[in-house]
This record gives C-alpha cells, structure tokens and sequence, in this order.
C-alpha cells in the first residue's frame, strides 16, 4: 500500500475506473476532484448529450489521451507524462443505447461509456492500446513514475 511505502497518494479525479485501478495496482489513496460551476467535466450531463456521445461511437471509434503526473511532494521531484488508445465499435443498435442510457453509469464516466459495461462489450471490435489507459489510467506509466520520485 502506498502509505506503507512511505508516501501518500492523492488522485486527482472520481473516476471510478481509476480508483478501481489503484485499488488493483495494491495503493491506498485520497481523492481530490477538479468541478467547474459545480460540474465534474468530460461526463455526460443530460440524456440528449449521453445519446450524443454514444451514437458517435456506433460503427466508429473513439479515442482516449490520459495523463499521468506524480509528484513527491517532499523533494519536488515530478514526472509527467501521457498514453493514448482507441477503441474501434461495431454498429450499436437504437435499444442498446436506450438502455445504456437508462443506466446511471452512463452519466457517471467520461464519453458515457465503460468499456467493461456489458451491454457495450459486445459491440466492441478493437482495442488498440490498453485498456487501463481507456478506463482511464495507464498503469505502466503509473508504476514507472512512482519509482523514479520515490
């Protein structure tokens, strides 16, 4: 766990992804989140922009650029850096949008949809890149920046 590694890990979203994913990857963490006139940015907000968003995606792709910046807080040393992934989706039919749009995740993640949801899952033809970068946290990257403050 990260405090017992000597440090302590603020993560900079309420992404339920990413906290999943640091769960995994074995490390305890604060969250701090980042709100514009009382709205967390890149998630859908209404039902019209969620059928926006996932309508955009049908026989399409979308594509994902996620940013990884750990800081020591102590000697101030940082890194920095980014991944990227696209995620190729075969048609997704009008009911399957209906329901994912019924679905109070929908709102809850960026682009409106969680790659591991499975009433999307089976409308997906490719990932190219990884998947914990699509879900929102490259853990490779991760892991590399924390050894090099530590």
């Amino acid at each position: 766990m990260a405090m017992k590694r000597g440090f302590k890990m603020i993560l900079g979203s309420q992404s339920m992804a990413r906290k999943r994913i640091l769960a995994e990857m074995g490390y305890e963490f604060t969250v701090v989140v980042v709100v514009y006139k009382g709205v967390i940015r890149e998630k859908p907000t209404t039902k019209d922009e969620a059928r926006l968003f996932i309508k955009g995606y049908s026989g399409s792709h979308g594509g994902v650029v996620g940013s990884v910046l750990v800081s020591n807080l102590k000697t101030g040393v940082q890194r920095i850096g980014w991944d990227k992934a696209e995620v190729y989706f075969h048609e997704i039919p009008e009911k399957v949008i209906d329901d994912l749009i019924d679905d109070a995740v929908t709102f809850k993640v960026a682009g409106g949809l969680m790659l591991e949801h499975p009433l999307i899952a089976p409308f997906i033809d490719t990932v190219v890149g990884g998947v914990d970068t699509v879900m929102g946290l490259p853990k490779e990257l991760t892991e590399k920046f924390i050894s090099e403050v530590l």
